[in-house]
């Protein structure tokens, strides 16, 4: 069975208190990981560290940081480099989510380059993509997301894409209270999975993990993470309540 994840992003959101009373409100509600399923925070820069040490020891948890920068060092002030995240354990890197190709204008070639650094790494890259609400009112979101992954993944080897976890997020459904239906969410997920198999082969497809990010909550996670090509949700606002994102946990395959 492919890897099942539930993903928080937390975004630019909480003190430094306040998260670390969410992970440990998180922790100390009892819930269990199965082999399979992983659950992976993505939290601000300042609390890498702090959510690191509050999960040592905790079994199928990983911590994530929310963006990279394509260099390994050097006269760049502001940025943070993978070497830096590797160096504090961190894991995985959320790459390509659409607030940061909107409000910071990046590219799928720029995001080429920061996959390839966070690989060279050893980080795994989350690599989002997904459509605004007028690409899929004109119906053209299917050619748009296939272009987002053939601009940024298909100069991967087929071992390099098989380190990668993508998401999937119509922009329309950020925060918006709006969500994909179960069946909506399934529908782009296989084509995306499609798209994966033409180029890599449906073996390969078969092996990455596709996570819905759009408006999950406790109480329609468990539907929506039923359907065959959803392996997980990456979640904003739901996860930033400890008692509903293990709920969201729970509802992992």
């Amino acid at each position: 069975m492919r890897q099942q994840i539930a993903a928080a992003n937390w975004k630019m959101n909480l003190t430094y208190q306040q998260a670390q009373e969410l992970i440990k409100g998180i922790i100390n509600i009892p819930h269990t990981l199965a082999a399979h399923q992983r659950a992976v925070y993505a939290v601000p820069f300042p609390y890498l560290t702090m959510v690191v040490e509050e999960l040592k020891g905790k079994t199928n948890t990983g911590v994530a940081a929310q963006n990279c920068y394509t260099k390994t060092s050097g006269a760049y002030t502001g940025e943070t480099s993978v070497e830096m995240l590797k160096s504090i354990n961190v894991e995985y890197v959320v790459l390509g989510h659409s607030e940061r190709r909107e409000y910071f204008n990046e590219s799928g070639d720029l995001l080429a380059e920061k996959v390839n650094i966070a690989l060279t790494t050893g980080i795994t890259p989350i690599f989002c993509c997904g459509e605004a609400l007028h690409i899929r009112e004109v119906g053209t979101q299917n050619d748009y997301v296939a272009k987002q992954l053939e601009e940024s993944l298909f100069h991967l080897a087929e071992d390099e894409l098989k380190k990668i976890i993508i998401a999937y997020e119509p922009i329309w459904a950020i925060g918006t209270g709006k969500t994909a239906t179960a069946e909506q969410a399934q529908e782009m997920h296989a084509h995306l999975r499609s798209v994966l198999a033409a180029q890599y082969g449906e073996v390969v497809a078969n092996e990455i993990p596709i996570l819905y990010g759009g408006s999950v909550k406790g109480s329609n996670a468990k539907e929506i993470f039923s359907q065959p090509d959803v392996d997980g949700g990456l979640v904003g606002g739901a996860s930033l309540k400890a008692d509903e994102f293990v709920q969201i946990i729970q509802a992992l395959k």
